[in-house]
């Protein structure tokens, strides 16, 4: 991955990616011991950012931020004449890296969620992938990080001979976290947001004529009615006004520098 692949949608700088270039930028990264910070942003992710500049500097550090959202992707055509076929939906891209660290003996360490889903999800990875190697699991505190707890999780991170963490916190907590703990570990990190509970057998995928017709908002509306209303009734409508006035140049949506520094908190 390269800064070239980068493209301004509402000021978030998205990659224009695929499924097989992500994995290999995850995997290079965790074979040569580097840090990487990767997310998949549908419109959700993608308005977190226009809402919020300091929000927005943080997804703009990323290394790799892939359109998890088919409208994600339609953005990156009709703004940059992108060309892509497909988005790069964080679940399924999630299955992609982890069956690559399975073949390569990479191990990986499961951060946030609740011991429940948790539970869950070990098992349903180790029957898709038995050669997979967990080197350990750590739910969520659901709560603001104390002081030095951010080393102390790096720490148990790195002793646990990981290659790679997987970040299930929930947009935006994952990418501040993921942001904010990509200094202190030398391996990727990816925010895969509903990964955990997908592949738990917790929620269901809706069919793929929804997934193409980008209407998996839609399906998760009728899942979630009161948890989601707000997030698609406000967000997006939202979504599609800023990005006609971006396309028009009626809004420049100038993307602002990468943020360089350190979240004061963070959820955990």
């Amino acid at each position: 991955m390269t800064v070239q692949t980068k493209r301004n949608v509402l000021g978030v700088l998205v990659d224009a990616t695929d499924y097989a270039t992500a994995t290999d930028a995850v995997v290079a990264a965790a074979h040569e011991r580097r840090p990487l910070a990767l997310t998949a942003l549908a419109v959700h992710g993608v308005m977190t950012g226009v809402l919020d500049p300091a929000h927005n500097a943080r997804l703009n550090s990323f290394d790799v931020v892939t359109p998890d959202g088919q409208p994600v992707r339609w953005a990156l055509n009709l703004l940059h004449h992108a060309g892509l076929t497909d988005r790069v939906y964080g679940p399924t891209l999630t299955l992609h890296v982890l069956s690559r660290f399975a073949d390569e003996g990479l191990p990986v360490y499961l951060y946030g969620s609740t011991e429940e889903t948790l539970a869950k999800l070990i098992p349903a990875l180790e029957r898709m992938f038995p050669a997979l190697k967990i080197a350990g699991v750590e739910p969520s505190k659901f709560r603001a990080v104390q002081p030095g707890e951010d080393a102390e999780i790096a720490d148990r991170i790195r002793s646990s001979g990981a290659r790679l963490v997987l970040v299930g916190l929930g947009c935006p907590r994952q990418e501040v976290f993921t942001y904010a703990m990509r200094p202190l570990l030398d391996m990727p990190l990816m925010a895969v947001g509903a990964a955990f509970d997908y592949h738990a057998g917790l929620l269901r995928q809706p069919p793929p004529w929804m997934q193409r017709a980008g209407l998996e908002w839609f399906w998760r509306l009728g899942l979630e009615p009161k948890r989601l209303w707000k997030r698609y009734v406000i967000l997006n409508p939202a979504y599609l006004a800023r990005l006609a006035g971006q396309k028009t140049g009626l809004w420049k949506a100038r993307p602002p520098a990468p943020a360089t520094e350190r979240p004061a908190t963070f959820a955990v």
